[in-house]
């Protein structure tokens, strides 16, 4: 009885650091932001009770309905890429391939590195003269080189495979040997287009677009996504892919080899063995990177706080960022309104994921 006693002292004892801080920054904090949420906190007088009122106030700002559309089709398009390219990610580093730990290595580097330090990156990137106006430049100035060597490797490796098809040799579509000799070919078809005149490369004026203006991406009239947040997504999924590919990682070690044996005996192809192989077994591990995607998603605050008044604000505001500003506005800050606007995204991410573990409920459960 004694040691039983000591062991749970003991716990307590290493526990007691999560315990206390989860006890202040988590049920503390989440009662207080219930009780101002019903109050007419503003952070420079007493908080009186007026009931739902703040509620009201917030579902009625155009302002809160924008940041939730946002937030809502950040959190689902984001989830959704991340935990399709950590996937197949982390089948293409499960195999054993020379240099394969540097390439491990490598891929995570993004997810150790600061999201500031991205983010600024990512906005030079996208700037009016950044590298993805000049890609598409470049894209648009090479376009008659490209196409042509392009058609010119198609053509040849359809007859190569023929050829050596009707010499009775089992030719593949994709025969490393075969493309490259294709490759050199329509290498040389171009060169030799480029020196008689009749491809060459085009003088165009350099690509100008503003991805940080207030467009959008529009569905039936309505504007569902707009061009500042869909740079953010392309960077959310950059960063978060890697962290993400190292869950499936692990789990595709505790897939036993006698499964792609067996589906290598039937026959299967690659894309067989990744659909009704892989993805059955790992569904532990995606139902935890969904979840852990959708939460993270829906609190998605950081970059949009960089980026600023880079561009809109109604382009990019999250519901994250949008209790932020109310916390922190100029004046009299309507805090009761901002404990409001984080109660109802909390109330979301629950049902969000109440509604993933009823319909989508993982093997592990």
């Amino acid at each position: 009885m004694f040691r039983r006693g000591q062991s749970t002292a003991t716990a307590l004892l290493f526990l007691a650091p999560f315990l206390i801080s989860s006890a202040i920054f988590f049920f503390y904090a989440f009662g207080r932001a219930i009780y101002y949420s019903f109050t007419d906190f503003n952070l420079f007088n007493d908080p009186q009770l007026i009931g739902a009122q703040p509620y009201a106030q917030v579902l009625s700002d155009p302002s809160f309905r924008r940041a939730l559309a946002n937030s809502l089709v950040f959190a689902l398009v984001t989830t959704t890429l991340q935990t399709v390219f950590a996937l197949l990610m982390a089948v293409a580093l499960n195999n054993r391939l020379r240099g394969m730990a540097f390439f491990r290595s490598a891929w995570y580097m993004p997810s150790i590195t600061s999201s500031v330090v991205i983010t600024l990156i990512f906005l030079w990137l996208f700037q009016r003269r950044g590298v993805a106006n000049y890609l598409v430049t470049q894209w648009q100035t090479y376009q008659p080189l490209i196409l042509t060597f392009l058609i010119g490797l198609v053509v040849a490796q359809i007859i190569q495979v023929l050829l050596e098809r009707r010499a009775g040799q089992p030719a593949g579509w994709f025969d490393p040997a075969l493309a490259a000799t294709s490759a050199l070919g329509a290498a040389a078809v171009t060169a030799a287009l480029v020196f008689l005149g009749v491809t060459g490369v085009r003088e165009v004026p350099p690509f100008d677009y503003q991805y940080f203006a207030d467009k959008w991406i529009t569905l039936g009239g309505v504007q569902v996504l707009s061009i500042p947040l869909l740079v953010i997504i392309i960077q959310n999924t950059f960063t978060t892919v890697p962290t993400l590919m190292l869950f499936f990682l692990a789990g595709l070690q505790n897939i036993p080899g006698s499964l792609y044996e067996a589906a290598d005996i039937d026959g299967a192809t690659p894309f067989q063995k990744l659909t009704n192989v892989t993805v059955p077994n790992l569904r532990p591990v995606t139902f935890y990177v969904i979840t852990v995607g959708l939460i993270g998603t829906m609190q998605m605050f950081d970059q949009v706080a960089v980026i600023g008044s880079a561009a809109p604000q109604q382009t990019i505001v999250t519901l994250a960022y949008y209790v932020y500003t109310n916390t922190f506005k100029a004046g009299a800050a309507p805090v009761n309104m901002a404990s409001a606007a984080a109660i109802i995204l909390a109330l979301i991410i629950l049902v969000m994921v109440f509604v993933q573990r009823r319909f989508f409920p993982s093997e592990a459960r």
